[in-house]
């Protein structure tokens, strides 16, 4: 990790721990602590059962990916790279953005392809997990929206929902529609910094424009590939919709360990409302996805929970769903650094 990107590490877990500071100051350190005292351990443990089913069923879509790619990877193997792409999205800023590079990195050293390719499969699983996420929130929205009135935080929410629904699908046809184009640009763009780079650094050898060309251009062909396969998109879509699933059993049975028991279609709503504050600059969406699942929590009026109990049930869920990737994902990435693995 070089001192730009250690940086902007540092300072997106001093906003993470500025942001869960805020929201312990709110519901009190103390009453969160009782709450969480009296957690079932047994309820807990199940909590973290269902974050490893997460996991290997969104490793299930990344490794229908790949083999659409020509990459071959066991079950094992496919739920180790994913929980090390899981592990470097939480502890580089933007989550995903931030993550996918070195996740793209770990892959191309564990199938033994290119960068390129790896690069073009993880960001691939993340657009289809996009898709199953925005649908269940929507629903969730039609469900509520028949069954209560909407307050002026959750017709925000709800709104934003909407706007990810069509701006997403939007940028990303005109990206694919003008990929040429973005070629271009990003070729005339990097060619000139890297050359600088190399007049400073020798050492370094600078890539060819022509290199940096048949890269992109590869890396545009696996996404094509990608989005051509209709029966790997069907597979990856319904893995990546039962890890949804899985999250939203998680943040349930954290609200049964508490004893304070929801209803099971809230989190329809809930859950992808949280994944959002994913594309926040810090680690992980670490502090700004507790905040938007307190928020939204509290703001619905079928969940009737206090802010200190949503508070505890989101701790519980969130420590499941981002320490059990950074444990298994961390101990991977420790394991291929040196370079072996399985």
């Amino acid at each position: 990790m070089d001192s730009d990107q250690l940086r902007a590490t540092v300072v997106g877990f001093l906003g993470a721990f500025a942001v869960l500071g805020a929201l312990l100051s709110l519901v009190g350190v103390g009453d969160l602590v009782d709450v969480l005292q009296s957690a079932s351990l047994e309820i807990v443990a199940l909590v973290v059962v269902v974050t490893v089913g997460w996991l290997t069923a969104w490793s299930v879509a990344l490794r229908t990916v790949l083999g659409v790619l020509g990459i071959r990877l066991s079950v094992v193997r496919s739920f180790l790279v994913f929980s090390g792409a899981m592990f470097s999205n939480n502890i580089t800023p933007f989550g995903q953005a931030g993550g996918e590079p070195v996740a793209a990195l770990l892959i191309a050293k564990v199938a033994d392809t290119e960068y390129e390719r790896g690069l073009a499969a993880i960001a691939s699983v993340d657009t289809l997990n996009f898709v199953p996420s925005i649908t269940l929130a929507l629903v969730g929205a039609a469900y509520f929206a028949t069954e209560t009135t909407f307050g002026a935080r959750l017709r925000f929410a709800t709104a934003v929902v909407v706007a990810l629904a069509l701006l997403v699908p939007g940028l990303v046809y005109l990206g694919w529609r003008n990929r040429y184009a973005l070629e271009s640009r990003v070729v005339s763009t990097v060619v000139p910094v890297i050359s600088r780079v190399t007049d400073v650094l020798p050492v370094i050898s600078a890539p060819t424009e022509e290199s940096i060309e048949s890269r992109i251009g590869h890396f545009f062909g696996a996404i094509e590939r990608v989005a051509t396969d209709r029966t790997g998109i069907a597979v990856s879509l319904a893995a990546s919709s039962l890890g949804w699933v899985f999250q939203m059993i998680g943040l349930y049975l954290a609200f049964q360990a508490i004893d304070q028991p929801v209803p099971f279609s809230a989190m329809l709503f809930v859950v992808p409302m949280g994944a959002i504050a994913g594309i926040t600059p810090l680690p992980g969406g670490a502090g700004g996805i507790e905040a938007v699942l307190v928020a939204v929590l509290v703001a619905l009026p079928s969940v009737s929970v206090s802010a200190t109990a949503a508070l505890g049930a989101v701790v519980i869920y969130r420590a499941a769903v981002y320490w059990v990737p950074v444990i298994i994902g961390g101990t991977v990435v420790s394991v291929i650094g040196a370079d072996s693995i399985g």
